[in-house]
This record gives C-alpha cells, sequence and structure tokens, in this order.
C-alpha cells in the first residue's frame, strides 16, 4: 500500500482496479488561502463518497487532494484551473496563484501518474489485460437546491463513458458491464444506465487506453447525485450502500468477459 497525502494506491490480486479520483477534498495550506471559494461550493463540485465505492475492487485508486488545487483527470496543461472558464464559471481565486503553486501542484499531478503507471504495468504483467472502474459522479440540480432537476432523457443515473477507449475490442467487456449493473436489483428497481450520453470519459481514462491500448480498458462511469442533496452534500446513506452493491455485482461478469477477449 502507498500513501500520501495526494493519493492511496491499495493493490490487490484480479485485473479490475476502482478509482476514484475526485474523491478528495483536502488542499494545501497556501492553496487555501488563495480560494475565493467555500468549502461547501468545492464540494459541489467535487465527488464525495466514491472512494467508498472502490471497496469493490483489490486494487483501489483513491484521490486525496481536492480537483480544485489539481485535477487528475484533465491534462497536464489544464489540471489547475487558473480562469473561470476552467472551473463551470466559478472564480476559483482571490487572486491567480503564483508559478511556483501551479508547478507544486502539478509535481503532484506527475507523481500521482507515474505511480499509477506502475501499478497498472504490474497488473498487465500479471494478467495480460485489466479494466478500470473509473468512479464519479454527476450534478443535476445546477439551478439550485428548490429548482428542478436537470431533464433525465440528456442525464441518465448512470453515464458509461467509452469515447476514450476503442469500443469494438472492448465491446464484450463494456456491455456485460452494463448490462449486469442496469440488471442490478436496485432497491427494487433498475438503474437508468446508458452510454456516452453525458460524458464519453476525461484523460484520466483517455491516458490509461491510449497507453494500454488492448491491454486495459478505462470505463468513465458517472453517478448523477440522486443518492445525495447536491446542494448541502448530505448523502442518503441506503443509496449509497445499494450503489456499491450495484458496481460490486458487475465485478464478477467484466472479470469473465475479460478472460474470454
Amino acid at each position: 500500500m502507498e500513501k500520501n497525502t495526494i493519493y492511496s494506491i491499495i493493490t490487490g490480486k484480479i485485473p479490475i482496479i476502482a478509482a476514484a479520483i475526485h474523491n478528495g477534498h483536502e488542499v494545501r495550506d497556501e492553496v487555501s488561502e488563495l480560494f475565493n471559494l467555500s468549502e461547501a461550493e468545492r464540494l459541489r463540485e467535487e465527488d464525495p463518497f466514491t472512494g467508498d465505492w472502490t471497496t469493490i475492487a483489490e486494487t483501489r485508486i483513491i484521490g486525496l487532494r481536492s480537483r480544485f488545487e489539481v485535477d487528475l483527470n484533465r491534462s497536464r496543461e489544464k489540471a489547475v484551473y487558473i480562469e473561470p472558464d476552467d472551473a463551470w464559471g466559478l472564480q476559483v481565486w482571490k487572486s491567480r496563484p503564483s508559478i511556483e503553486i501551479v508547478e507544486l501542484s502539478l509535481l503532484e499531478y506527475d507523481e500521482f501518474y507515474n505511480e499509477t503507471s506502475y501499478v497498472l504495468k504490474d497488473l498487465q504483467q500479471q494478467f495480460g489485460k485489466f479494466v478500470v472502474f473509473d468512479l464519479h459522479t454527476y450534478n443535476h440540480m445546477r439551478g439550485g437546491p428548490d429548482e428542478q432537476p436537470a431533464d433525465p432523457i440528456s442525464n441518465p443515473e448512470v453515464n458509461v463513458g467509452t469515447g476514450t477507449l476503442d469500443r469494438e475490442h472492448w465491446a464484450p467487456v463494456v456491455e456485460r458491464f452494463m448490462s449486469d449493473l442496469h440488471n442490478f436489483d436496485y432497491l427494487g428497481r433498475h438503474l437508468d444506465v446508458r452510454e456516452n450520453v453525458k460524458f464519453k470519459g476525461g484523460n484520466f481514462p483517455r491516458w490509461i487506453n491510449e497507453n494500454f491500448d488492448k491491454s486495459g480498458c478505462a470505463l468513465a462511469i458517472e453517478f448523477k447525485k440522486f443518492f445525495m442533496n447536491e446542494w448541502t452534500g448530505e448523502p442518503d446513506k441506503v443509496q449509497l450502500e445499494a450503489i456499491r452493491q450495484a458496481l460490486k455485482s458487475t465485478v464478477a461478469g467484466v472479470v469473465e468477459e475479460l478472460a474470454k477477449l
């Protein structure tokens, strides 16, 4: 186990990795002092609770720092939000961070990718192929806590982003994952699981799918925040656990399809 203040990596013995790189909320002191955003505003755009879902796999990658310090799911040149356009129109900073602060954040970024590369190469050597569940959440109440939620037609409960992978090669894995997740008995109903409706995947899955090609498959899995109040940060603990169990139910099938490729 490798643990520091930037990320936590726990390695296991099956070819499934669960990652929650936007789970983090902590920031360095010199970064916090420059923030124009409150903790609540930051939390609204982070992915709280996704780290808990990574327990479905033996190999777990969890981001410990806030995406507002360094966003591990963006390209290196965009990993530190500078302008409001980088952060959904939010004014992140009281004053522009110094070159030294930005460079230290990018060193953290590099460290994360270097260590993750080492872990994935080891799994590649052990198993030949592996699948990464890249776990995220997204907002659907951006108008305010008392406004109507975003249209469910274009905002599925689960968006599976496959825009960065060789879809034809990995089709059996993708389709088995989506089918098993949808068919899970989720508190007496079935989740709305669709592909590439809202998101196609960020830099992290793109980096995996490009660098590991036919051996690594990263699925960008975005859960709409229907399981929590995205404005207060308060979760529905029953639904949190139900989502974890739903994800866990897909692991055996993905391993089975992976073995057939």
